[in-house]
C-alpha cells in the first residue's frame, strides 16, 4: 500500500516503514504527526483520487530527528569583470518514519486555534474646534496676490468640496461665488 500525501507543501509517495526527509516541522522529535491532505491511496490494483484530497484518510508518522541537507554552493560570476561571489547553504529538514497509512475513518487533525483577534477599535476623532468661518474676501486683487496653498485653506474653510484638486483659477472663482 502506498499514498500519496501533501507534507509542508511538498507531495511524497510513501509507504509503511519509508523514511523521508521534508522540510523542517515545528514538531518536536520523537512526536507523532498525523497528515490529512492525502492526494491518493493506492492497494494493489485499487487506486483512490481525491478531489483534491480524500476525505477520511490520513498518514501517521513519527519524527525520528532534525537535521541541515549537504551544503549547496551558489557561486555567481561574471566574466571579465572581476565579480565573483561564493555562497553556501544548508536546508533545514526533517526525518520522518512513516508508521501507517489509514484509507478511511481517520479523524481530522485539529486545526491550530489562533487567538481571536479583537476587532479594531473605532477611531475616535478629536472634536474639532469650531473656527469662525471666514468671510469671503471683497476684491478679488486679494485672491490673486494669495498662494494656492492659502487658497485650499479657505476653502476648507467655507467648506468647499473638492477644493484638493481644484486649480489657482478655479479656487479664486469658488471662494468669489460663496
Amino acid at each position: 500500500m502506498y499514498a500519496i500525501v501533501e507534507i509542508a507543501g511538498q507531495q511524497f509517495k510513501v509507504a509503511k516503514d519509508q523514511k523521508v526527509f521534508v522540510h523542517r516541522l515545528s514538531e518536536a522529535e520523537g512526536n507523532k504527526v498525523t497528515f490529512d491532505q492525502v492526494l491518493l491511496i493506492g492497494d494493489g490494483d485499487a487506486v483512490t483520487i481525491g478531489a483534491p484530497a480524500i476525505d477520511g484518510a490520513a498518514v501517521e508518522a513519527k519524527v525520528v530527528k532534525h537535521l541541515k541537507a549537504d551544503k549547496v554552493i551558489v557561486f555567481k560570476k561574471k566574466r571579465r569583470k572581476g565579480y565573483r561571489v561564493k555562497n553556501g547553504h544548508r536546508q533545514p529538514l526533517t526525518e520522518l518514519v512513516i508508521e501507517g497509512i489509514v484509507a478511511k475513518g481517520a479523524k481530522k487533525a485539529p486545526a491550530k486555534q489562533e487567538a481571536p483577534k479583537a476587532a479594531p477599535a473605532p477611531k475616535q476623532e478629536a472634536p474639532k474646534a469650531q473656527a469662525p468661518k471666514a468671510q469671503a474676501p471683497k476684491a478679488a486683487e486679494d485672491l490673486n496676490a494669495k498662494t494656492v496653498a492659502e487658497l485650499r485653506e479657505m476653502a476648507k474653510a467655507q467648506d468647499i468640496s473638492g477644493y484638493s484638486s481644484m486649480k489657482k483659477a478655479e479656487l479664486i472663482a469658488a471662494l468669489e461665488g460663496k
